[in-house]
Parts: structure tokens; C-alpha cells; sequence
């Protein structure tokens, strides 16, 4: 249907039967196409997930939550696909623009895809992980293909390089991307935990959580210091747009240690799980256009003093 249903009525009697059959069925070969890829582990922790023979009962607030989630990425594949479009015409004088376009479109694509495979196979972790991991390098791919058609407006703006900004940007980068997908790691494990006691019991969760959990918490110290590093630095070069973009950075992992404490202190609520994702990911685009603004104004310096051909 175009519209999924709102009560269980709308649903045939044997609904958990035929859909639990269909995605057997589902799962069976895609275990196969990873068998065949060399990826024999993950087809066989296909079929090792505790739940994989279990259907969910119809819960009609989950449902519409799945539903919205793809209307919107059909949406942002729409808007990908004409953002391919408008790059068309760089494909001549600067195709890494087309081409990093056509990337980000095929790999929404791949990512509605994999989607699909998530939900087939009832969360399973490593399926979750690969889907995080491809989000972000979509949300860099868009960002590089903005950036570098704008880039003559930061030309405007040249700094001068600065010893440890771009390294200090690439780690923190590097490191915010391990946070995340620690991050859902540890979101896995809670997963797991909450099937296995019902949902109940939420304020003892924390306490079963594994080594995933306590690696996280303790990188988010490192992580901060370098951000406050990081933006330091990127003070001391005196650009107003680069102030701004470091400021918010640091504003959204103020936000994100906030909603980190939340999740740690008072039993793991619902709302703020997908929030701490959100943010973190909001956190991973500032630090990536952060480093690409850097990137384009250091090069101008560099043309304008002759430093480089």
C-alpha cells in the first residue's frame, strides 16, 4: 500500500507468518550473494541473530517512524539527483564536482539498498554499522561538491598556514568518526539488551553494556580536548568564517556532552538515543566543512604568495 496501515485490522490474520516467510526468504539470498562475495561470517551471523526468526508484532507508531524514514530518503535522494543535475555543467572545466555529484547519487542509492537489508535482518549490527558508516562519507561527499564550487568565495578570504591546523582537523575528523560508529555499536548492544529483558529494567542497561561503551566514554575526553585545540588554533589565524564554523563546532559537542550525559544518568531514554546521533553526525559536516574551508584558504594564500604552481 502507498500508505501504511494504522490499526491491526488492517493487517490479515497470518500477517507474522507471511511476512516472517518473506523475509526468510529475503535473507536466504542475500546470505548467499555475501557468501559468494567472501563475506562468509557476516552471512552467517545472519541467521545467528537471535531474532532472525522472530517477526515484530505490528506496532503501528514503529511503523509510521520506518515509513517517514524512507519518505525523507526518497526526498534527499530526489534532491541528490538534482544536485547532479546543477553539476552538470562543471563536468567540463572542474568534473571532481560532477563526478563527486554522481558519487553521492549512487551511493544513496546503495544506502536505500542497505536500508533494507537492516530491516530484513532485524537490526543486525554489523548491517547497522556499514549503514552509519556510509552516511557520513555521503554527508563529506555533499559537502566536498558544495565547497569546491564555491570555492573562489573563499579565495576571498586566504589565511596563513598554520602548523598543526590541518593535521589537528583531519584527527579530529578521524576521531568523531570512530565516536560515531562506537556510538553505534554501543546502540546495538542496548538493542540486544532490550530484546532480551523485554524492554524492562531500563535503569540496569548501562550496567551490561560492554567494552564498546567504556572505549566511547573515554575517547569523548581526547575528543574534546583536541576540538578545543583545534579551535584555538583556528582563532589564532584571524578568518571570520572559520571562527564561526569552529564556534559551532564547539557548540554542538557542548550540546552533545549534554544529551551524553542525559543518556548515561537517566536510564538510557528513548528520545535521546537518536538525538546523540544526530548531533554527533551534525558535528562530523562542521568539522569536515571546517577542514575543507581551511583547506581552499590556505591554498589561496599559498597561489597568491607564488608558494605553490
Amino acid at each position: 500500500m502507498w500508505v501504511p496501515p494504522t490499526t491491526l485490522e488492517e493487517l490479515p490474520d497470518n500477517y507474522l507468518e507471511v511476512y516472517q516467510a518473506k523475509r526468510i526468504a529475503k535473507n536466504k539470498r542475500i546470505g548467499s550473494m555475501l557468501e559468494s562475495l567472501g563475506f562468509t561470517q557476516v552471512a552467517k551471523d545472519i541467521f545467528d541473530h537471535p531474532s532472525q526468526y522472530i517477526e515484530t508484532a505490528f506496532n503501528p507508531t514503529k511503523t509510521w517512524i520506518e515509513y517517514i524514514n524512507r519518505l525523507v530518503g526518497v526526498t534527499i535522494g530526489i534532491l541528490i539527483f538534482l544536485t547532479v543535475v546543477f553539476a552538470w555543467p562543471y563536468k567540463k572545466n572542474d568534473p571532481k564536482i560532477f563526478w563527486a555529484a554522481v558519487a553521492s547519487f549512487l551511493l544513496v542509492g546503495f544506502q536505500g539498498w542497505l536500508g533494507s537489508l537492516v530491516v530484513s535482518t532485524n537490526l543486525l549490527p554489523e548491517m547497522v554499522t556499514v549503514h552509519m558508516a556510509l552516511s557520513l562519507v555521503l554527508v563529506a561527499l555533499l559537502i566536498y561538491s558544495v565547497v569546491r564550487a564555491k570555492r573562489e568565495q573563499i579565495y576571498q578570504e586566504p589565511v596563513t598556514p598554520q602548523a598543526w591546523v590541518l593535521p589537528l582537523l583531519w584527527i579530529g575528523l578521524l576521531l568523531t568518526f570512530v565516536q560515531i560508529i562506537l556510538g553505534t555499536q554501543v546502540r546495538e548492544e542496548v538493542d540486544v539488551i532490550a530484546y532480551n529483558m523485554d524492554g524492562l529494567g531500563r535503569e540496569g542497561w548501562i550496567g551490561q553494556l560492554g567494552s564498546s561503551f567504556y572505549v566511547h566514554r573515554s575517547l569523548s575526553i581526547l575528543f574534546v580536548l583536541l576540538n578545543i585545540a583545534l579551535a584555538y588554533k583556528v582563532k589564532e589565524l584571524g578568518n571570520r568564517s572559520l571562527t564561526k564554523l569552529v564556534n559551532w563546532v564547539l557548540i554542538t559537542i557542548g550540546l552533545e556532552i549534554l544529551v551524553g550525559i542525559v543518556l548515561a544518568y537517566f536510564a538510557l531514554p528513548a528520545f535521546a538515543q537518536p538525538l546523540h546521533l544526530v548531533i554527533g553526525t551534525a558535528i562530523f559536516g562542521l568539522q569536515f566543512l571546517l577542514l575543507m574551508q581551511y583547506f581552499y584558504a590556505q591554498k589561496s594564500f599559498k597561489r597568491f604568495t607564488g608558494t605553490v604552481a
